[in-house]
């Protein structure tokens, strides 16, 4: 049976629409064909369908972490699904880790990320607005992973507290000025995540990169297209998701020793440029 505070997406099978509702006794959920009262909701399980007043059957489905992140709250524009499962996986978010992220919004990407890490791992997530920040932190409440989550209400330009981090995600408008903090908190060999809506955008942050020796730079967007799904006559939806950001990820790698010069040194008595005078300056 489904619990009372369980989060449950009522789905309408004939015009693909939904309602995702947390279960409280004595409340009621408004369709076009009559009211579900929640008490009656939860004498049934996850999968189950039930009848309207009208006779429209709903079914009660197990809410996805998509379906919940792309309805959250919020006060500014969110981290789609369609680009946070690949921000996931070319971070290489795993249970036990921590994660640093600048630009926490409304906590669409910051709830993925916490879902991922679990109860051992840590986000770290940085915006000025303190609105915004509290926002969030109601959002992730209500997914259950708030716990997981450390808020900080701090402009960028003080820097990450965290170092050796193993992944570290920029959603902000100027990221080239701030890559010398994400440098410095993540651990080397580990990943960048970066979403900016606009090319010139790109084009600064690249430079930022380069300067500071990040390898493996890809600059991507995603495209979602939905299809019908009547077997009759299967066709894409009249609408999709084209561009909402460009994705940019690099690896942090530290400076390269100097190598030793291949001439013999004793025979011609010259010195090698670097590492062999003690006072030598270290390589660029």
């Amino acid at each position: 049976m489904i619990s009372e505070g369980e989060l449950v997406l009522i789905w309408y099978p004939k015009k693909n629409d939904s309602f995702l509702v947390r279960m409280q006794h004595g409340m009621v959920q408004g369709t076009h064909f009559g009211e579900l009262k929640h008490s009656d909701l939860m004498q049934h399980s996850f999968g189950e369908g039930l009848r309207t007043p009208k006779g429209e059957v709903y079914y009660l489905l197990r809410p996805t972490l998509g379906e919940y992140t792309r309805r959250i709250k919020r006060q500014t524009q969110i981290v789609f699904p369609k680009e946070a499962g690949f921000i996931i996986e070319h971070l290489n978010i795993f249970p036990g880790c921590t994660v640093v992220e600048c630009g926490t919004g409304s906590g669409s990407l910051c709830c993925t990320f916490a879902h991922f890490v679990g109860d051992t791992g840590k986000v770290c997530t940085y915006d000025r607005r303190p609105e915004f920040s509290e926002l969030a932190r109601k959002n992730a409440e209500r997914w259950g992973v708030a716990h997981r989550i450390e808020f900080n209400v701090r402009s960028l330009d003080e820097g990450f507290k965290e170092r050796g981090a193993d992944a570290v995600f920029l959603d902000v408008p100027n990221p080239w000025e701030h890559i010398d903090k994400a440098y410095e908190a993540l651990a080397p060999g580990n990943h960048l995540g970066i979403l900016v809506p606009t090319t010139n955008q790109i084009s600064e942050t690249l430079r930022a990169l380069q300067d500071f020796g990040f390898a493996d730079v890809q600059v991507l967007e995603i495209m979602l297209r939905h299809y019908k799904t009547e077997p009759n006559r299967i066709r894409p939806v009249d609408m999709m998701i084209g561009h909402t950001g460009y994705l940019m990820f690099a690896v942090k790698t530290l400076p390269m020793e100097c190598e030793e010069p291949e001439t013999d040194v004793s025979a011609s008595g010259s010195e090698p440029p670097c590492g062999a005078a003690e006072d030598a300056e270290p390589c660029a």
